[in-house]
């Protein structure tokens, strides 16, 4: 069953490592536990997903349109932006070294896509080789409570794009 909002969002762990730019050029920084519920208790966020780290749609149109509204939505009262894959912190790492994210927006792995499933929002690309991944979405999250969810169906970054979370915050 998917989430909707008014739902309290589920707890979970993914993995990430955090910006530091002293570090910015090393290969292998461990990626630290995100844990959901302690990180975003009391705060507003935003977390979108992307069905993969390095994949088209996701690295030239949805990420990048958080990137270039990352200070709008601070604007708006965001405190964190988090993206989120079914790929491991390594991997989300290196996606965010590549696309210049910074410390703008956390770059978290659902390595297992637990947390994605808790969702409800997991998609099977099995066809195409790509296993298990998480649907395109966004949600705006206030202190646990979810105000706003957009999913995309078919490979559109409307509902879930930076433009629509501004929009509804």
């Amino acid at each position: 069953m998917t989430v909707k909002v008014g739902d309290k969002i589920p707890d979970g762990e993914l993995a990430y490592v955090p910006y530091d730019e002293k570090e910015e050029l090393a290969a292998c920084t461990r990626p630290q536990p995100f844990k959901v519920h302690e990180q975003l208790k009391g705060k507003k966020a935003v977390i979108f997903a992307i069905p993969g780290a390095f994949t088209p749609t996701c690295t030239e149109t949805h990420l990048p349109g958080f990137v270039k509204n990352y200070d709008a939505l601070k604007a708006k009262g965001v405190d964190q932006v988090i993206c989120v894959a079914v790929n491991d912190g390594f991997v989300m790492n290196a996606f965010g070294k590549v696309t210049g994210t910074k410390d703008k927006i956390i770059m978290a792995g659902d390595g297992g896509a637990v947390f994605t499933h808790a969702l409800g929002l997991p998609l099977d690309l099995t066809a195409l080789g790509l296993g298990t991944r998480s649907k395109r979405y966004a949600l705006i999250v206030d202190d646990l409570v979810i105000k706003y969810l957009g999913v995309e169906e078919g490979g559109d970054v409307k509902a879930s794009s930076a433009e629509e979370v501004l929009a509804q915050l």
